[in-house]
């Protein structure tokens, strides 16, 4: 009869097992990372140093999946992330675009649908002009557009630094005569007046660094390697969104994934590597945990609500 107990009750807890992921430690298979962006970029680069260092420590496959979305930017690669399982098979490195324009854009992304698992990077965004043009900074850009028409080249109308470009404008009195999106914005751009200002990342003008007028980083804090270059937020007086990238999981994903992500991915940002990428590009690489992220966001979706309203007044 004992024996029989027994057997009983290893098959219940074989059985609950199975429908209960948490139970299991984690991870029990092969995970993906989906990167919501052509292979290359900083978000890429770094969450394939920590899909590398999963794989380390925990004997598990960890592949990095690159999910363009073309026009619809990273929202095909979250809905994708969204709709799979909530067991920490997959895992998304997302912008901020996601977690807080996506809510308002209704495409089946609720502010809760997602968990941060942390935020690791900052973007070096700038705003850059021809190393001839008569403005060098935020303030003389501003009384130059007074009498002269000054056109805007973005990467999308939507994304945290377009939002604070316009709304920068606004605030200090003037507006671009137009603006458009591009695929590419790079030294050629200003080169060939495609634009007359850019707002692009440090790494793709650092080639012409001496030769164009960086008229103003877009963050929190100034990009070291600018020497003499100040946070837009500071030239304008308005917020300092700023465009970053983290981990997310699927709502409802047990703490334990949560964890085990955590411990892996704030290890690889303190690596050497990661920290010389930081050194050599102007992005910012760090660890924001999970309750810090979700803090971040929320204070970031009232960032971006006070832009909009300072550019539609």
């Amino acid at each position: 009869m004992k024996r029989l107990v027994k057997v009983a009750l290893v098959s219940l807890v074989t059985a609950v097992s199975a429908f209960n992921p948490a139970a299991a430690e984690y991870p029990t298979g092969p995970v993906q990372f989906v990167v919501p962006w052509p292979p290359g970029d900083f978000e890429d680069i770094l969450t394939r140093m920590i899909a590398a260092d999963f794989e380390k420590a925990t004997g598990a496959s960890a592949s990095v999946v690159n999910k363009p979305g073309g026009g619809d930017g990273p929202f095909p690669g979250a809905l994708e992330v969204l709709n799979g399982p909530a067991d920490g098979s997959m895992i998304g490195s997302f912008v901020i675009g996601v977690p807080v324009v996506g809510p308002n854009i209704d495409i089946g992304i609720e502010e809760d649908s997602f968990t941060p698992v942390g935020i690791f990077l900052t973007y070096p965004f700038v705003l850059a002009a021809a190393g001839d043009a008569p403005y060098t900074d935020m303030a003389s850009l501003a009384a130059h557009a007074q009498d002269n028409d000054v056109v805007l080249g973005h990467f999308g109308a939507g994304l945290a630094p377009t939002r604070a470009s316009m709304a920068a404008a606004a605030k200090m009195g003037f507006e671009f005569a137009d603006d458009a999106a591009f695929d590419l914005l790079d030294c050629n751009s200003l080169s060939s007046g495609d634009a007359d200002v850019i707002n692009t990342t440090l790494a793709l003008i650092e080639p012409c660094l001496g030769e164009i007028n960086v008229l103003a980083n877009i963050g929190e804090e100034p990009i070291g390697k600018l020497e003499g270059v100040t946070t837009l937020a500071e030239q304008a007086g308005i917020n300092d969104l700023e465009l970053w990238n983290g981990l997310f999981v699927k709502k409802g994903t047990p703490q334990e994934v949560i964890d085990t992500l955590t411990a892996v991915a704030s290890d690889t940002m303190a690596s050497d590597e990661a920290q010389q990428l930081m050194t050599e590009t102007g992005a910012r690489v760090y660890w924001q945990g999970m309750e810090e992220s979700q803090a971040r966001i929320v204070t970031d979706r009232k960032k971006l609500a006070e832009l909009i309203e300072i550019i539609e007044k």
